[in-house]
């Protein structure tokens, strides 16, 4: 069987790639693990300074492969339970994961995102899609609801009459109406490549930095006043005055080429 999700890694960014591509990237049991191990596996790696999640082949995902998840039963269970205190299981962590993976993430679409292939790309941080993808919240074909962590990721990019809409009526709608519903960040002739050059971009940034405002809005959004206003106090303090503060202050005046270190742990 061909690895399902590949990990590549060059000059600090790295690649994520869905590889079912003669299946649009369904997921299957194999498919689920493959992307919550290359979370995690990210989640732990200090030198990686962006990351792209893509799919191979005609699509980006296709969701959940309904057809080969059901022929064994036990594989719902697999998916549903929450072991230990943790907060999401396993269906739910191939999209809830990427947010709490320090370095930014960004989803390239193309092709189709459904279901749980569309859950996937709202856990990234930001998505660049060409403007002939096809985006559904599609659970409701099949007589179900969102369970991948679209009710923490959707929340915060729309309005609740466009997410309930959505997820009622199943209906497709494109990259244009995606970017105006704020669903997308970016449409793109080639999502890949403007994707490759903004994490360029931020590679000009200290990591600290860009961990810690990843993690402030992820924790601060949707908080009330004083627990937002505790995380901007409780990580500015972990980044103030630390080597890489002081490079980005450096490569603002006298020593443009100063490097950055690897990202402290937060």
């Amino acid at each position: 069987m061909p690895e399902r999700v590949t990990v590549s890694i060059e000059n600090q960014i790295a690649i994520v790639t869905l590889n079912r591509p003669e299946k649009y990237n369904g997921l299957d049991m194999p498919m689920f693990e493959g992307i919550t191990a290359a979370a995690k596996q990210l989640r732990k790696d200090r030198t990686v300074r962006a990351i792209i999640l893509k799919g191979e082949g005609k699509a980006f995902c296709s969701g959940l492969d309904v057809k080969t998840v059901s022929a064994n039963p036990l594989n719902f269970a697999r998916l549903l339970i929450k072991p230990g205190r943790k907060i999401s299981n396993l269906a739910q962590d191939v999209g809830y994961l990427w947010r709490e993976v320090p370095a930014p993430v960004i989803a390239v679409t193309h092709g189709v995102c459904f279901g749980g292939g569309f859950q996937i790309a709202l856990g990234a941080d930001f998505r660049f899609s060409t403007a002939d993808c096809e985006f559904s919240i599609m659970e409701s074909k099949w007589g179900l609801i969102p369970d991948m962590s679209l009710t923490v990721t959707l929340r915060e990019l729309t309005r609740i009459d466009v997410a309930k809409e959505l997820t009622m009526t199943g209906r497709r709608f494109d990259g244009r109406e995606a970017e105006k519903l704020g669903l997308v960040t970016r449409v793109c002739q080639d999502p890949m490549a403007e994707a490759l050059a903004f994490a360029e971009e931020l590679k000009g940034r200290s990591p600290d930095a860009v961990a810690a405002s990843k993690l402030l809005f992820n924790r601060a959004w949707a908080a009330d006043d004083k627990t937002a206003l505790g995380w901007e106090t409780k990580l500015q303090k972990k980044v103030i005055g630390r080597y890489n503060q002081r490079a980005a202050v450096a490569r603002n005046g006298e020593d443009k080429d100063k490097p950055y270190r690897d990202r402290r742990g937060f």
